[in-house]
């Protein structure tokens, strides 16, 4: 690993992304609450305990840069600069939403901060994460382009498909796996034969195994991926290992007829929950002050219950709304 890759980021930004880390994970956890509630108006799949992936990529794109993302996207919108507010109100099915509550929960998008949106089809952002990528290199701009998605997702073709266009045209894009341990309701192991880093070998394609509850960590390899694209030097493959902390999708053991996964377990994967560990880690390093994350985390709580509460009150849409969406008839 190079210098650049060893250096962590300044004292501001890692208060940055612990910032965005909290903000992502007090958003999901409001909607775990309305959700129980029966306040939503359909299901979500949440990010906690994935924070840590999202936040030390996305840190390294501005909003010419472009990222697709999975059926689980709230944390990916957020940690890509998505506003609060219009992302509950989407949430919620009400006018105001970014998508003008039309889109619902697996379909957050903000084009103008390059945020081509969650994709409920798994994989479905491979290929359209590769055509942004060739876009951004057609017009010579620098930026890049990211794709999210699962370990349920690398046994896609669009996987391999994306792959060999992006090393025989030495696209900058990033693929970015988030290994979490489970496809669905199936631990990977029993779906997934081999290691998903190994995916880019073939394609002779640099690839990179990390820790993807380590922010530290992700920063420093999405650094390295980032630049090399950047340079025109192609693309990178980087296997995020995590863990979901909360099921598949809310609510589904109304419909399980039985977990497929042990509470214990669980639990004791709690310890690697990435939030509190780059806590610790910034006491320890002297980078924050108790003080200073605990204002932190209030100013986080308040932001978040306040968009939430002021979205849950937002109009539904009406007819007219089509119109003034492009959505209505020519």
């Amino acid at each position: 690993m190079s210098q650049a890759a060893r250096e962590a980021p300044p004292v501001a930004d890692c208060l940055e992304l612990y910032r965005r880390m909290l903000l992502v994970r007090k958003a999901e956890e409001r909607l775990a609450r309305d959700f129980k509630a029966g306040l939503l108006p359909g299901p979500v799949h949440l990010y906690i305990g994935q924070e840590a992936t999202a936040v030390g990529v996305c840190s390294h794109l501005g909003d010419a840069d472009w990222i697709t993302s999975t059926h689980r996207g709230h944390g990916h919108y957020l940690a890509k600069g998505g506003e609060l507010a219009p992302m509950f109100a989407e949430i919620y099915g009400r006018s105001t939403g970014i998508c003008g509550g039309m889109g619902g929960s697996m379909h957050v998008a903000d084009f103008s901060r390059g945020i081509l949106g969650a994709n409920g089809i798994v994989g479905g952002g491979l290929a359209l994460a590769a055509g942004a990528a060739l876009s951004a290199q057609l017009h010579r701009r620098g930026n890049v382009a990211v794709a999210f998605f699962g370990d349920g997702a690398a046994s896609q073709g669009v996987l391999s498909e994306a792959l060999n266009l992006a090393a025989l045209w030495h696209l900058p894009l990033i693929f970015v796996c988030e290994n979490n341990s489970f496809s669905e309701f199936s631990p990977t192991a029993a779906v997934t034969a081999g290691a998903i880093v190994d995916r880019a070998k073939p394609f002779g394609v640099t690839a990179v195994e990390v820790d993807g509850n380590d922010v530290l960590a992700v920063w420093q390899v999405a650094h390295l991926a980032v630049e090399r694209a950047r340079r025109g030097e192609g693309a990178t493959l980087i296997e995020a290992r995590t863990y979901r902390l909360h099921g598949h999708v809310e609510g589904e053991a109304a419909f399980l007829r039985e977990s497929y996964r042990a509470e214990s377990e669980v639990e004791a994967r709690r310890s690697g929950d990435p939030i509190p560990l780059f806590r610790a880690h910034l006491l320890a390093a002297q980078i924050g002050q108790e003080s200073a994350l605990a204002a932190i985390e209030s100013e986080v709580t308040a932001t978040v219950e306040e968009a939430a509460d002021r979205s849950a009150e937002d109009p539904w849409p009406v007819p007219s709304d089509l119109d003034r969406l492009g959505l209505g008839s020519a």
